[in-house]
């Protein structure tokens, strides 16, 4: 059984850094990434009970919070045998003494490498086997995404969403329910549900089983996602890559009947 992580760090290169690196572990899955304390509290507040959580990464210095917004935070949290463990994942070492004082399991300094995310894991992990993991999870991977519109987080079932797109280095989900910003990169969105969404391009990932055309114009290729037909206009078009387009259309074409391959 993986891990299921909550990253809670204010700077989006470090936040982005530390999902890959734990989803590139293979020991815990990215549940959630937020960037500001309120974010972070409503999501232990929704998630712990009824989701379950066994690990927070929390940094300790927040832009808009306070220099040590994460160490109230950790005080905040109500220890218990199913409390998640927490890991304090800063640049500054001054804060080790008070950190294991409030009981954290690790303490990560930045820059953080593969070899010491993956040995704190470890020690979470061997921390909690003793712990039947919480009713409800599926030891594959999440089967949601926790987005962002405003100060609320939104809680998307795999089959809601269409796409996810990366532009002006922010990462965006388009759902029937709308567009959210998300805190994950593509790269570990892709890992974490596997072939659930397919990368068409670098900037695009689509859930195939949404895709409701494939259209082709010369050397461009585009689909369009969403609930129904593009002249209907319920849902995104996105482009596919040259050098993806027929590996696509393959994909695409794999277990359907009508149409000869060419």
């Amino acid at each position: 059984m993986r891990l299921r992580a909550l990253v809670v760090e204010d700077e989006w290169p470090a936040r982005n850094y530390l999902v890959e690196l734990l989803h590139g572990s293979g020991v815990a899955e990215v549940v959630g990434a937020v960037g500001d304390i309120e974010s972070a509290r409503e999501a232990l507040r929704v998630a712990t009970p009824n989701f379950g959580l066994d690990v927070v990464f929390v940094d300790v210095q927040f832009a808009n919070d306070g220099d040590e917004a994460g160490l109230d935070l950790i005080r905040s949290m109500n220890p218990g045998p199913r409390s998640p463990a927490v890991v304090l994942a800063t640049a500054f070492e001054q804060h080790a003494l008070e950190a294991f004082d409030l009981g954290v399991v690790d303490y990560l300094l930045k820059p953080f490498t593969e070899e010491r995310v993956l040995q704190c894991l470890l020690r979470v992990r061997d921390r909690r086997t003793s712990l039947a993991p919480p009713s409800g999870l599926s030891p594959e991977g999440p089967s949601r995404i926790v987005a962002r519109r405003k100060n609320r987080l939104v809680f998307l079932d795999a089959h809601e969403i269409w796409a996810f797109e990366a532009a002006d280095r922010l990462t965006f989900v388009h759902t029937v329910h709308g567009t959210f910003d998300i805190d994950l990169s593509l790269s570990a969105i892709e890992a974490s549900f596997g072939h659930a969404f397919a990368r068409v391009h670098r900037n695009w990932l689509v859930n195939a089983s949404s895709v409701k055309e494939l259209e082709r114009d010369g050397n461009e290729t585009h689909l369009f996602v969403g609930l129904g037909l593009r002249d209907e206009g319920n849902g995104v078009r996105v482009p596919v890559a040259r050098d993806r387009a027929q590996a696509i259309r393959e994909m695409l074409l794999t277990n359907t009947a009508g149409i000869r391959r060419v």
